[in-house]
């Protein structure tokens, strides 16, 4: 593939020459004659062509005289009296009929009558079917709070059982399809949408299952690149709740607990893509690996992303301790494809690859990124795998980390087919196209907001590496955190970069409060570089006008990022007018 040196990518990952017609401002063959306001011989009666006191109509005026000419002489007599909502348009069909009855205006051409009713009204929704999707988001909204009810996704239960019982009874739906998991502590939600968009270039039946949402549930369901319709996420509850119901009985006779809320969505995502039906499902875990609900799975690749501190509460005190956890993915006779590591976790991932007669490839061994270079809404990349080198691809993602993220998926998506390298087109295709919402996202501009869900120590590490490289102007950032975070170690990756910040609230129990989240921010950044203001939609105003006051460097244009939490940059991004990620609006 050669590098497209005419032109970057569009921003926000767009496809060129997918949007606009360049160079036209109308679509040929959607109603605007491009060039000429008339199309020769045919919006002329060519009887008046000769007499030059009458004049050319432009298709709306046509139209307006075609519905004349369908009137009765009665209604043609009230149009003509002026039966309109205001004087204007009374004396403007009055004008009109007065014309057409001097002959002062010509008569459309039969052909072109045809035309202009061939023509396609403009698409409006009936109200029927806005009250029909309403009542659906109702329906969804209900089995969610219901779901809700049970324990919550952040607390591990070290059980496999409940999981295996339901989809036991069940018939196994999630051994109808081959599958792709995915573990790591940072960058699986990013690397599992680039195999899937991989795996769906080359013309599979996709699905993906991927958590937590941004804002809303259907996200996590994803068919061929879609979140989940209403009617199929409905349809994937009333299949699985009798035999959740079955084994919530069992467990707490037995003395155990309900299902929780990710085991019951994790039965609901395997049914429903045995339902679509697709070829392959890519599974993000929940948590962990080996005692998340995802891993019934018999996967026969399994990626690992960077593996750093996170979930200690529930995952272990140590990396090697969660990397134990996590490599619990990884089955019998799997490719393994795994980024970089310090060396106690991959020996980790290397004595759990062994014992499981696996593959591993492993980032900066078997697979790396070349070459890349920034581009307009993202990066140019070039990476090698054991099977090809793909040179001058398009990423519409931006950050190091997001090429990488790519290197593993390329590296997976061959061992998925037998370690064969992918067509160019197919890896240009998806690359291009790809997305990750919340991820480095610019969501608004004239101030820029980058939302980005950025939650520990390394994550913010990674993002403070790309906000300088893609955002050299002055950066203030929108904080908040949950309050199980290491707080105090993801905001000193932070402080370099940001001018201020702006300490705001979310609206969830597990949340820090904005004040003691700002006596932190205030230890790490100083007493003047912080302030708190509880509204999100507030906080961000604020950190726009700190971004644009006195701005030193004019001819750059500052930022405010929004970061900390994937609840605030969901919230941030209904506020700034975003649709939902997928379709799930």
């Amino acid at each position: 593939m050669k590098k497209n040196d005419g032109s970057s990518f569009g921003v926000s990952g767009a496809n060129p020459g997918s949007g606009a017609n360049p160079g036209n401002s109308a679509n040929p063959g959607s109603g605007v004659n491009s060039g000429n306001s008339v199309n020769p011989g045919s919006s002329v009666n060519r009887e008046s062509n000769a007499n030059p006191e009458k004049a050319v109509i432009e298709n709306a005026e046509i139209r307006k005289i075609v519905e004349f000419n369908a009137l009765d002489d009665a209604e043609q007599e009230r149009a003509a009296a002026g039966e309109a909502e205001n004087a204007e348009e009374a004396e403007l069909s009055e004008a009109l009929q007065i014309l057409l009855g001097s002959e002062l205006i010509a008569g459309p051409d039969p052909s072109v009558v045809e035309d202009v009713k061939a023509q396609p009204e403009p698409e409006t929704e009936p109200l029927a079917d806005l009250a029909a999707t309403a009542a659906l988001d109702a329906e969804v909204d209900a089995i969610y709070q219901q779901i809700l009810t049970r324990a919550p996704e952040h607390k591990v239960q070290p059980s496999l059982q409940r999981v295996q019982d339901c989809l036991d009874m069940m018939g196994n739906p999630q051994n109808s399809y081959r599958s792709v998991h995915v573990t790591g502590t940072n960058g699986k939600t990013s690397t599992a949408r680039m195999i899937e968009a991989l795996l769906r270039e080359m013309g599979l039946h996709t699905g993906r299952f991927t958590s937590p949402h941004l804002e809303n549930v259907r996200e996590r369901i994803s068919i061929n690149g879609a979140a989940i319709l209403r009617e199929d996420f409905i349809q994937a509850w009333e299949d699985v709740a009798p035999f959740v119901e079955l084994v919530d009985k069992q467990s707490v006779a037995a003395g155990g607990p309900r299902m929780s809320f990710f085991e019951v969505f994790v039965v609901m995502a395997y049914q429903a893509f045995a339902y679509a039906p697709v070829d392959v499902a890519v599974v993000e875990v929940g948590m962990g690996g080996e005692w998340d609900a995802t891993n019934v799975i018999d996967s026969s690749v399994a990626v690992l992303t960077p593996i750093a501190l996170d979930h200690q509460r529930w995952l272990g005190a140590s990396v090697e301790e969660i990397a134990h956890e996590k490599v619990g993915i990884i089955k019998p006779g799997a490719a393994v494809i795994s980024a970089a590591q310090t060396p106690s976790v991959l020996d980790i991932i290397a004595d759990k690859t062994r014992a499981q007669h696996g593959r591993l490839e492993v980032y900066g061994r078997d697979l790396e990124v070349l070459n890349r270079e920034t581009a307009v809404g993202g990066q140019l990349i070039s990476i090698r795998t054991p099977a090809a080198t793909y040179e001058d691809i398009p990423l519409a993602l931006r950050g190091d980390f997001q090429a990488e993220n790519a290197a593993l998926a390329l590296g997976a998506v061959e061992a998925f087919r037998d370690g064969g390298a992918l067509s160019g087109d197919v890896v240009e295709h998806a690359f291009m196209a790809v997305s990750s919402p919340g991820r480095l996202e610019v969501v608004r501009s004239s101030p820029t907001v980058v939302v980005d869900a950025a939650h520990n120590p390394a994550g913010a590490e990674a993002t403070a590496r790309a906000l300088a490289e893609y955002h050299p102007g002055r950066r203030v950032g929108v904080i908040a955190m949950m309050a199980d975070k290491d707080v105090e170690g993801t905001l000193g990756f932070f402080e370099p970069i940001f001018e201020s910040v702006v300490v705001t609230d979310m609206p969830t129990t597990r949340a820090m409060d904005a004040d003691d989240l700002a006596e932190i921010a205030r230890d790490v950044f100083g007493e003047d570089r912080v302030s708190v203001e509880r509204n999100l939609m507030n906080a961000i105003d604020t950190a726009a006008g700190l971004a644009e006051e006195d701005n030193p460097e004019p001819m750059i244009t500052p930022v405010v990022v929004v970061t900390g939490s994937i609840e605030l940059v969901g919230e941030a991004r209904r506020l700034m007018g975003k649709k939902a990620p997928d379709g799930a609006e």
